[in-house]
């Protein structure tokens, strides 16, 4: 119990620091990070290499790492400074994390500059992407499935119709954003979308999007 309340307490203390690029007050939970972890659990493959973004203090990660195969390897890609040391901690002292951190790496940088690291068989999002304009979602999209191998899968998430609802009490210029986010998602959800997972007990509830786009 105290390391759960103190990942809570780092996650809450980051929202309030920097609430545009945590996007939450806690961290993600156990329905959502399985649901976003379903394709490492479920998969059959050896020798994948898996990226997650933005894992926060790590709740997602540990699922991941429950499903990581004896061959596959794991990259995190995280902006928040205070999260990579607790993850780094993390990968040093939780006999779960030890047990992979040979083939793991925390990288301490936007995903953008990941652009010449290969290519992923499953790429992870925790990103808050309501939280951006439509042109950043457009591109980081177009980078994580620009990183993606043929045939691999990027899952991220959502919190259900929060878009419209802030939509309603928004002004102009808040609504183009929002309608600019829908949009960048539509653009890879429309053709490309092959499971879409209703996570109802989190807080809030949430969709999680897998998509393979080819």
């Amino acid at each position: 119990m105290p390391g759960r309340l103190s990942e809570h307490g780092l996650f809450f203390k980051e929202f309030l620091r920097n609430f545009h690029t945590t996007g939450a007050i806690l961290p993600s939970g156990r329905f959502l990070a399985a649901a976003l972890a379903r394709f490492v659990t479920e998969g059959a493959a050896e020798g994948r290499k898996i990226l997650e973004v933005g894992p926060g203090t790590g709740p997602v990660t540990r699922r991941i790492v429950a499903g990581l195969g004896p061959d596959d390897r794991l990259d995190l890609v995280e902006l928040n400074e205070s999260f990579v040391r607790q993850l780094r901690h993390r990968f040093e002292t939780d006999e779960a994390f030890r047990a992979v951190a040979d083939r793991s790496r925390v990288l301490h940088c936007p995903v953008e500059d990941l652009r010449d690291a290969g290519s992923y068989d499953l790429i992870i999002s925790g990103l808050p992407l309501n939280n951006f304009s439509g042109d950043a979602v457009r591109q980081i999209l177009a980078t994580l499935t620009g990183l993606l191998k043929a045939g691999g899968t990027l899952s991220f998430f959502e919190y259900i119709a929060v878009r419209r609802a802030r939509a309603l009490i928004s002004g102009r210029a808040e609504r183009a954003r929002l309608r600019g986010i829908g949009q960048a998602m539509q653009a890879v959800l429309g053709p490309h979308e092959i499971r879409r997972d209703w996570v109802w007990p989190n807080v809030p509830p949430a969709w999680v999007h897998h998509v393979r786009p080819s």
